[in-house]
């Protein structure tokens, strides 16, 4: 079944908490379908978004919650992007810099005020769960359960795969990126507006320490913490975890392989918390 949310205030929220309502309850297997305004809550043209409240909508504009039946805090939540299709606005912005662009989605580009064209690959900066804290948390740094991971390989037809934070996963998702390189050195991508995403939500029984995913001929586990140092070796750690379940191989061979055959890349700096994510190729190990 699909369920379209409206873009509208009872749907949009700027922070995470467990004690905001959802705006939906799906059955596993059912998707949603949604629209959604830029980081800055800019919506088609650059307009913004109103009303907005100054203290709990100071992050990302996000839609959501949504609640999935049978989703267990503890399980893992399966995310399948859909579809993610930017609108005709974005901005980018870097030191006293505010670039616009014209988004092209039939032809996968996009072209600035200056005259600069770069290849689109949009994505949701942000998919993810709640805290099981009390308070208002923040929607700027990725953690275990999601949130703004900003990972520019989450396009659509790939799959990201959550550890759940609560009971009925209370799922959000929105930051639309047009494009974005690894790392995010300047702290925003194309920041866009998303005209239609997709999303499929399902439960699985699998344990994670962090998230993974699942992109095209590859597999790539997620680390973050303040310390760059640490998120790659949570990333790895999870990566690892990967390798032992779908090669079969023991702890210590899985280490001798990932050194020839995994790549450790820096999904972004940006964020307070920074992440790093762990690449495996199908092609990159034949077992026999």
């Amino acid at each position: 079944m699909i369920h379209e949310l409206a873009h509208e205030r009872t749907t949009l929220h700027g922070h995470f908490s467990r004690d905001l309502a959802p705006v939906a309850t799906i059955e596993p297997g059912d998707s949603v379908v949604f629209s959604c305004p830029n980081a800055g809550w800019r919506v088609a043209g650059g307009e913004p978004f109103e009303p907005r409240d100054e203290q709990l909508d100071a992050g990302h504009a996000l839609i959501g919650p949504i609640d999935v039946r049978g989703a267990e805090r503890g399980g893992t939540l399966v995310v399948r992007i859909d579809e993610v299709r930017p609108g005709t606005f974005g901005e980018t912005f870097a030191r006293d810099t505010r670039i616009e662009w014209t988004i092209d989605a039939d032809t996968g580009s996009a072209t600035d005020d200056r005259g600069a064209t770069v290849q689109i690959a949009p994505f949701l900066g942000v998919i993810g769960m709640p805290p099981d804290e009390d308070g208002v948390h923040s929607t700027g740094p990725p953690r275990r359960f999601g949130g703004n991971i900003d990972c520019k390989e989450l396009v659509a037809g790939t799959t990201l795969y959550l550890p759940i934070s609560l009971d009925g996963a209370r799922v959000s998702a929105g930051d639309g990126h047009a494009a974005q390189g690894d790392g995010e050195l300047s702290g925003t991508a194309i920041e866009c507006f998303v005209e239609r995403a997709q999303l499929t939500l399902d439960v699985a029984d699998l344990e994670l320490r962090t998230p993974v995913a699942r992109i095209a001929e590859a597999w790539v586990a997620f680390g973050f913490d303040e310390d760059l140092d640490l998120a790659a070796e949570q990333a790895i750690g999870t990566m690892l975890d990967l390798m032992e379940r779908e090669l079969g191989i023991d702890r210590p061979y899985a280490i001798a392989l990932g050194s020839i055959a995994v790549d450790l890349r820096v999904t972004q700096i940006v964020n307070g918390v920074k992440g790093v994510h762990a690449v495996l190729r199908d092609d990159a190990i034949r077992m026999a």
